[in-house]
């Protein structure tokens, strides 16, 4: 028996039935309309990829307010459910399973993105860094701290929007805590000075999260959502004084919603995501008591050994599927994978993203 044949193994995640462990991570590819609705050509791209045990979905904005990525989708108009219900239906005809990513970008948008408005933050603490925007990459701007009154506010969009994705055909949502992204300048010291109910403590910074999942999992069920956090992550000028401390506290606490999974996004050595120092993956492991994925720079060998070993249950590849639409074929035959073309992840149209070929056919035995 090939070494692989543990990412082959099926397993239960919420309300799903997988045939497989290997996740399709969330990738952002522009390549929405212009109003941020779905599109025929975004359709093709997830059939081409069904056969991943689950697709996360790219990034979908939950509101107006947290948009701020050229080509990105929403959820947020009726609009964008039919046009993400043309993706579901040909992703389940084709026998795939797919999670909706909610994503509100934070201090990281741009008032080119906002009618002119600022972006919002827990904090008045600008990220380093550009936004690139319609009219060419801009410096990112100090954001509005939200005031406390405000935040139940947002919570509730990210509820409107998982009702949104039920509406389109999801088999569920994932709250997009990582990458420097809202939830996440909640959760972190380095973007979130508060010293209200929201700021300062461990405590504290975690409430934001823990809301937002409670009024996602009362608006669906606690069965159709995850979580992905980014503990050691750097992107979008992010750190935290003590990411073991939060990271599991955070871990921790979500145990009390019943959540399909925990996905963690960790790089290894020689991603661009791995941080040299402490891993908080092993300490999120320990304290989180449902499902969990991983991510960062595996392949299939290091995928197998990580499941093998009790690391994680499932992992997620985000590169490799993007280059790869038959990943999980390849991997069962130990083919070769397809280079990726870094130059078209966000350039638009079909060049570097429906393109990629599949292997032939496997012979008639």
């Amino acid at each position: 028996m090939q070494p692989n044949h543990i990412l082959f193994s099926p397993m239960e995640v919420g309300a799903l039935k997988l045939p497989n462990r290997l996740v399709m991570a969330p990738l952002t590819r522009g390549r929405a309309e212009a109003d941020g609705s779905p599109n025929a050509l975004m359709a093709e791209y997830y059939v081409q990829r069904a056969s991943a045990g689950l697709i996360i979905s790219e990034a979908t904005a939950v509101s107006r307010h947290g948009v701020g990525w050229l080509g990105a989708p929403r959820i947020y108009d009726s609009a964008h459910v039919r046009g993400w219900r043309g993706v579901t239906d040909a992703l389940h005809g084709a026998g795939g399973r797919i999670f909706l990513q909610l994503w509100h970008m934070g201090r990281v948008s741009h008032p080119d993105f906002l009618d002119g408005d600022l972006p919002v933050g827990p904090s008045a603490i600008a990220a380093k860094g550009e936004s690139r925007t319609a009219s060419g990459s801009k410096p990112y701007v100090t954001p509005r701290a939200l005031e406390v009154r405000e935040i139940p506010g947002i919570v509730r969009e990210y509820a409107y929007a998982a009702r949104q994705a039920r509406e389109a055909g999801f088999d569920g949502v994932e709250l997009h805590g990582a990458n420097g992204y809202l939830i996440d300048q909640f959760l972190r010291d380095g973007s979130n000075q508060r010293t209200d109910a929201y700021g300062g403590s461990v405590a504290n910074r975690v409430r934001f999260l823990l809301e937002v999942t409670e009024a996602v999992t009362d608006a669906w069920s606690p069965e159709r959502v995850g979580v992905r956090l980014s503990p050691t992550g750097q992107y979008n000028d992010m750190r935290d004084s003590n990411p073991v401390a939060t990271f599991t506290q955070a871990a921790r606490e979500l145990n009390r919603f019943g959540l399909a999974y925990l996905h963690v996004m960790e790089g290894l050595p020689g991603h661009w995501s791995h941080v040299p120092g402490v891993q908080v993956a092993p300490h999120l492991r320990a304290a989180f008591k449902g499902p969990l994925i991983i991510n960062g720079g595996y392949d299939a060998g290091r995928a197998a050994a990580a499941i093998a070993e009790g690391e994680t249950d499932l992992v997620a590849f985000g590169v490799a599927f993007l280059a790869n639409p038959d990943l999980p074929e390849r991997i069962r035959r130990n083919a070769p994978l397809n280079p990726p073309d870094m130059a078209t992840f966000y350039a638009g149209g079909v060049n570097g993203y429906t393109d990629y070929p599949a292997l032939e056919p496997a012979a008639a035995r």
